[in-house]
């Protein structure tokens, strides 16, 4: 067995060729995956993506799901909190690491780091520095496939909500946003690809705006 990691999981893209990458390496075994849910939404935190689905996507991974829970207007106090909680009781059971798909956000990356020193840990940042346009090119070359469900009004338009990640998406971003949507410009749910046993099934929803932000809801696709 290789040495215990969790791996920090939104279900978008970056997380998942993440995921990809360290199961690729073939050193590390995944403990679960560390997911941050809003509980009075019963959704992704910042992602909006029902529990529900997370699920379905967990079981299709095949891998333990670990949520933590945190309010609607969570501070950093609360996150830290909530957080340590649960990173301590995998700290118990000898995980020494969390793995993460940011790329280029040196703070980010700080903090995460500082977080993570506190209780024993460290930090893997498989993606880190690559080229985000390249990181969407080897993405969709291994046949991850991931739909928008969220992004920012202040830098994209309400259309690009809801919109299969493709050649043709990336072609249509402004050139001012980074193809990965590293600086939180849009998040995505995977719901096909290498990692995968099958894929996740899906419809979509209703198009809302709350505030500054889109957000396209997902919702299981009924049963057969």
């Amino acid at each position: 067995m290789g040495e215990k990691v969790l791996v920090s999981w939104s279900g978008g893209k970056d997380s998942a060729q993440a995921l990809w990458e360290v199961q690729k390496a073939g050193t590390y075994e995944i403990a679960a995956l560390l997911t941050t849910v809003t509980e009075a939404y019963d959704r992704v935190s910042m992602h909006g993506v029902r529990r529900t689905l997370l699920a379905e996507q967990a079981r299709a991974l095949g891998l333990p799901l670990e949520e933590v829970f945190i309010s609607p207007n969570a501070n950093n106090q609360e996150y830290e909190a909530r957080m340590e909680e649960v990173l301590c009781r995998h700290h118990e059971n000898g995980v020494r690491a969390v793995v993460f798909g940011d790329i280029f956000l040196e703070d980010i990356r700080q903090y995460r780091e500082q977080h993570l020193a506190r209780i024993g840990m460290c930090g893997l940042f498989p993606l880190w520095k690559r080229n985000t346009r390249e990181l969407m090119r080897t993405f969709l070359a291994l046949g991850f496939r991931a739909v928008v469900v969220c992004v920012d009004l202040k830098v994209l338009d309400a259309s690009f909500a809801g919109r299969v990640i493709d050649e043709r998406f990336l072609n249509d971003l402004p050139s001012s946003v980074d193809p990965c949507g590293e600086n939180g410009e849009f998040h995505s749910f995977v719901f096909d690809g290498p990692i995968f046993q099958k894929p996740v099934p899906f419809v979509k929803g209703e198009v809302v705006i709350r505030e500054r932000f889109c957000f396209c809801d997902l919702l299981p696709a009924p049963a057969a």
